[in-house]
């Protein structure tokens, strides 16, 4: 079985998930052998099965540098929170009595309000109080949902980067005979040029003029199949305004100059036919 993270959260602060025991790591005494020590605060949620350390019923919270001794004899699968200065990370992990299989893993950025430091400090508090359960749960629900809320944005922060680099790339594709350049494509969207290079890197794994030249690059050669027109002219209708660059390009890119690379199409044609 594989977990979404974002739905699987979306269960637990909806109770549909119910959340039950709050226990809380040691921060007290020696750290004892064999003991998992949290660099960052941690949530360990038990989602099915059980955990046989006397320090993990439902859900455990590990604030940062306490430690905790898992001992887990029966299968189980746990959810587990990593709040990170600049992120946080998910995963959900099986346990099937003698492997550890990772079902799911997740990381999202720490941004915007606070929120989540907050609620992580309460949890500090009530670490002295572990009897208020009620207000643990509460507490961990709130976080649970600032997470949600935190997993959400970047969805749609994803979805928002992609739209807009599909509709640079159709430009580009529509224009690249124009003499477009980093600045004047991101005018025309209303970015930086500084944006505008992330998007390409970020989204599309291909640099600004990496993509714009293969664009160009892919027009050439269609002409260069299917007209009998000069070098020269087929790099100023493909946007390149120094021919001499374009057959240096075209080489680089396909291991030919334009001449040859129609000498050759035309051969295979008439070897074929």
């Amino acid at each position: 079985m594989h977990y979404d993270v974002s739905h699987l959260l979306s269960r637990l602060v909806s109770g549909a998930l119910p959340l039950g025991q709050i226990d809380f790591a040691s921060t007290i005494g020696p750290i004892p052998d064999g003991a998992c020590r949290a660099d960052f605060p941690r949530l360990e949620i038990v989602l099915e099965g059980e955990l046989t350390d006397a320090a993990i019923s439902d859900v455990l919270y590990l604030p940062a540098g306490s430690w905790n001794v898992s001992q887990k004899n029966m299968p189980s699968t746990t959810c587990s929170i990593v709040f990170g200065k600049q992120q946080l990370s998910f995963s959900v992990v099986q346990w099937d009595g003698t492997w550890y299989h990772t079902l799911a893993k997740q990381q999202v950025a720490r941004r915007g309000p606070r929120v989540g430091s907050f609620l992580l400090q309460t949890l500090n508090e009530l670490q002295m109080q572990p009897q208020e359960q009620q207000t643990a749960r509460c507490v961990v629900t709130s976080l649970l949902s600032h997470c949600c809320d935190l997993l959400g944005s970047q969805i749609q922060t994803a979805s928002r980067s992609q739209a807009l680099f599909d509709a640079i790339r159709c430009y580009i594709d529509d224009h690249f005979a124009s003499d477009l350049t980093r600045g004047s494509v991101a005018q025309a969207f209303y970015i930086s040029p500084n944006y505008l290079s992330h998007l390409f890197h970020k989204t599309g794994a291909v640099g600004f003029n990496e993509y714009l030249n293969h664009t160009r690059l892919e027009h050439a050669k269609a002409l260069l199949k299917g007209y009998d027109l000069k070098v020269k002219d087929i790099a100023h209708n493909c946007g390149f305004a120094d021919s001499n660059y374009f057959c240096r390009l075209f080489r680089k890119n396909t291991e030919r100059s334009p001449s040859e690379y129609r000498r050759q199409y035309h051969s295979q044609l008439t070897t074929k036919n």
